[in-house]
């Protein structure tokens, strides 16, 4: 998510799992003779009462369906006016509800997801939201909940090409993801998300060694170093903090962070939220550490007066001072110290062109 957040009071919106619920809702009325309620209102887990607007109403014997269009408010979510549609048909009797994956939804292949391998990647939150508001018309309409659910996003499989899904073993589409129902922007709660499961997949498939990397730069050139899987490559971003914390509940034995040296000198300064609207890199810390390791005055002066993180190095470079290797320890001792054990860790910090600039803990 490389979006700037802008100013003012964002617009909350609504997940893929809420305008699945939502056209669920209408197509369940629809089969029961009720006509496709629009706009039609769902019940979210926190007490909301959202209305959404029917894009498509259609029905024929024992179906019907209907769709809305997501609307992820002020949040730069690439679901955002993508059409969410839901088909509703009698099922089994005894069965209960049914999900099924439609076109642009994804199904599960890997072990270490919230869902078994062969299942559609519709999310147990989203599942939830949509069995609480269909059990309410079920009992309304005096019917039990036998009925097969098939979400679609048109367009998903595409989409699905810029998240991580291929990493998590989910293929043919997006997932449904929206435990509470609402977005919130720029809480980057999907990415994060993304991060978890990650390392879910890893630890169930028995990976041993993962890579954590901050872009796609470092992420290519540790991946040529250490030849892992892609199973094993955890595209971190900004989220430091995210990744550790939950590497310290759900511990691999090593894990590699590779990163620019303006990211990684963060979180050598202990910032655990690498972007740079959310944290700064001080310049006078890397002078102090530069000083440490050998810089002489002018050097030193020069750095802590740099423009940026890059050209800090530059000088080092130019100087023969080793602050890449410094940083990369500095940033493996933040690291360490929000594990609290049970993983060992190396950190790689490269250039903008891939080159490895600096290391630690290897």
């Amino acid at each position: 998510m490389n979006a700037r957040k802008p100013e003012g009071t964002l617009r909350k919106g609504w997940t893929t799992g809420a305008c699945a619920t939502a056209a669920a809702i209408a197509a369940f009325e629809a089969l029961h003779g009720e006509g496709f309620s629009d706009p039609v209102t769902i019940s979210l887990p926190g007490g909301q009462s959202p209305s959404f607007t029917l894009v498509r109403r259609e029905m024929g014997e024992n179906w019907a369906e209907a769709s809305v269009i997501k609307d992820a408010g002020d949040d730069p979510d690439i679901t955002h006016g993508a059409e969410i549609i839901t088909h509703v048909e009698h099922g089994e009797p005894g069965k209960g509800l049914q999900f099924r994956a439609g076109e642009g939804v994804g199904t599960v292949t890997l072990p270490g997801l919230p869902l078994g391998v062969g299942e559609p990647a519709i999310n147990p939150g989203p599942r939830r939201i949509m069995s609480d508001n269909l059990a309410v018309l079920a009992e309304k309409h005096g019917v039990t909940l036998d009925f097969n659910i098939t979400v679609s996003i048109p367009g998903g499989e595409e989409l699905a090409l810029k998240t991580m899904n291929g990493r998590l073993g989910i293929v043919g589409g997006l997932s449904v993801l929206g435990t509470t129902g609402i977005v919130v922007p720029y809480s980057c709660a999907s990415w994060i998300h993304s991060i978890h499961r990650g390392i879910d997949v890893a630890r169930a498939t028995g990976v041993l060694h993962i890579s954590a990397a901050t872009g796609s730069t470092s992420e290519a050139a540790v991946k040529q170093m250490l030849g892992l899987p892609d199973t094993a490559l955890i595209d971190m971003g900004d989220f430091a903090g995210g990744l550790l914390k939950y590497l310290r509940a759900h511990p691999i034995p090593r894990l590699t962070l590779a990163g620019g040296f303006g990211k990684l000198s963060k979180l050598a300064q202990g910032h655990m939220d690498l972007h740079s609207s959310r944290s700064s890199v001080d310049m006078l810390d890397l002078a102090e550490t530069a000083r440490r390791v050998g810089a002489d005055e002018a050097a030193a002066g020069n750095i802590a007066t740099a423009n940026t993180a890059m050209q800090a190095l530059e000088i080092a470079v130019e100087n023969d001072v080793p602050l890449a290797d410094a940083i990369a320890g500095r940033a493996r001792g933040a690291a360490l110290a929000t594990l609290a054990g049970g993983t060992a860790v190396e950190v790689l910090i490269f250039t903008r062109s891939g080159a490895l600039a600096g290391r630690a803990g290897s």
